[in-house]
């Protein structure tokens, strides 16, 4: 784990005005990048179907867009389970020097999972200062070296319970000091006890409906948290589907008459009323997508945020990227309004439920309450 010591840098302070115009892109910014197979485009685009990342330069035949996921580094598109493309090995070019030295740390981190790496280090091994790379860290990812090395060790701590090892042995592995500390961090990133996680959700009690709604079929499921996850679709049985394989062992139940009442107030949102009750949600996520997802229930109904916006509030200026991709990764859409951030030039941005969905939820907000 990269430890870092006091500095002004940790205040998130915006990076140089030199920065380059693909550290500004939008997500339409970026597709449009991947159509035009920009050479200068320095942030590499994965493809769901295919579990392949590339850079938007790769001569292969364009990917449908619904299947597109960007990320700012490879070292991240990897860390999500994606692979370098054999044509244009975006792993072995990056053009920026920044994305470049936080390349390499990514890299480092994710080799040195489980160990105390100080941050002195790991800047001499990017060769540059621990400040130039914190800033860095924050300009490309949104976070800094240390949160994504917390990030990394719980995707370890994740793989190890998956694969089926005890508690004591996957918090050693992933490089946790004390049990004490492995339930502090874990809890709130997995969304239950490790030992619960570790055995596919066992333990956990997760009811779940679904409903007809104006964006299709309408799934929630509820934790006794609050409600971890919203889908929406076209069929019932493959959003249930979805939910039983993220946890394959937890109690899991179908409650309509349970959830009467959450089903309602959802679907009060999206047809843009009031919210006439607050909404308790448990979600799994690092330190700062939790930051973003917190700034996004600060948004009122009627108003929208720019990627930008929602980046500064948040501390830290120039993220936008990192700010989409957080609401790219929001399990609870509509009650974490992702879809109230837009992009600064006046696009919709991106939404993970589909544009048609963003522009009606944004055009019924934008009315009087229909329930007045």
């Amino acid at each position: 784990m990269a430890s870092e010591p006091s500095s002004n840098a940790g205040t998130g302070e915006r990076a140089d005005a030199d920065s380059g115009i693909t550290e500004r892109m939008t997500r339409d910014n970026r597709w449009s990048a991947v159509l035009a197979r920009d050479p200068h485009a320095d942030f590499v685009y994965a493809v769901e179907t295919t579990r392949v990342y590339c850079r938007p330069s790769c001569p292969s035949r364009r990917p449908r867009r619904e299947n597109v996921r960007f990320f700012p580094v490879g070292a991240e598109a990897e860390r999500f389970g994606f692979r370098a493309c054999r044509r244009c090995r975006p792993d072995e070019v990056v053009r920026d020097p920044r994305t470049a030295r936080v390349e390499t740390a990514c890299r480092t981190l994710a080799a040195t999972v489980g160990e105390t790496l100080p941050l002195t280090d790991l800047a001499r091994v990017a060769d540059t200062t621990p400040d130039t790379l914190r800033r860095d860290f924050l300009r490309v990812l949104g976070i800094t070296p240390k949160q994504y090395a917390d990030a990394l060790r719980v995707d370890r701590l994740r793989a190890e319970l998956r694969d089926g090892r005890d508690v004591t042995g996957a918090a050693y592995t992933a490089g946790y000091g004390s049990s004490s500390r492995l339930y502090e961090q874990s809890d709130a990133r997995l969304g239950m006890t490790p030992s619960s996680y570790g055995a596919g959700g066992a333990g956990a009690r997760i009811t779940f409906t679904t409903d007809q709604s104006p964006l299709g079929r309408l799934l929630i499921a509820t934790t006794d948290r609050g409600i971890c996850r919203i889908g929406v679709g076209n069929d019932d049985a493959e959003l249930e589907k979805q939910l039983r394989d993220e946890f394959p062992a937890a109690a899991i139940a179908r409650d309509d008459n349970g959830l009467a009442g959450v089903t309602a107030e959802v679907l009060r949102r999206i047809d843009g009323a009031v919210p006439s009750a607050d909404l308790p949600v448990d979600v799994r996520g690092t330190a700062f997508q939790q930051r973003v997802w917190h700034e996004l229930r600060r948004i009122p109904r009627g108003e929208t945020r720019s990627y930008g916006a929602i980046a500064a509030a948040v501390g830290s200026p120039g993220a936008a990227r990192a700010v989409g991709q957080a609401c790219g990764s929001n399990p609870v859409a509509i009650v974490v309004p992702c879809h109230r951030v837009v992009a600064s030039d006046g696009g919709l941005g991106g939404f993970a439920l589909g544009l048609d969905a963003k522009i009606m939820l944004l055009e019924n907000e934008a009315g009087p309450d229909p329930t007045v």
